[in-house]
């Protein structure tokens, strides 16, 4: 599945959270991004356990959708061996969704949540202007 840029801003726009500032600090764009996919994958997870199976289907495309985003936008040759991890942990997240979302699989879902989180708290903790995604 391909996904652009903008497919994954605009998933994020659509609730209402992304503000006019983000579009100038790229840090705080990846920070949103990253609690977004957190997000839809919690409502996929609740999707999931009820047997809403188009909202499961919508929640887990939309999550991927920003995944890819992220992975897309890393600079490998300015961000080193941390960016070529961050894409393996993305690939892995891209990989593991459509598995979970096929198999019902609640432990797929908090395994990716996981690796998000991990991410996120750890994106939290750089200053603004010293990012490198």
């Amino acid at each position: 599945m391909a996904y652009t840029s903008n497919a994954a801003m605009n998933q994020y726009r659509q609730t209402g959270a992304a503000a006019a500032s983000v579009e100038t600090d790229p840090k705080k764009l990846i920070e949103m991004l990253l609690g977004g996919a957190i997000d839809r994958l919690a409502y996929a997870r609740g999707a999931m356990i009820r047997k809403e199976r188009e909202a499961k289907h919508h929640y887990i495309t939309a999550a991927i959708s920003i995944i890819e985003h992220l992975r897309v936008v890393l600079d490998l040759k300015a961000g080193g061996a941390l960016a070529r991890n961050l894409m393996s942990l993305y690939d892995y997240m891209l990989a593991r969704l459509p598995a979970a979302n096929l198999a019902d699989d609640t432990q797929g879902i908090d395994e990716v949540i996981g690796l998000l989180r991990d991410i996120k708290s750890a994106w939290d903790v750089i200053p603004s202007g010293s990012q490198r995604h």
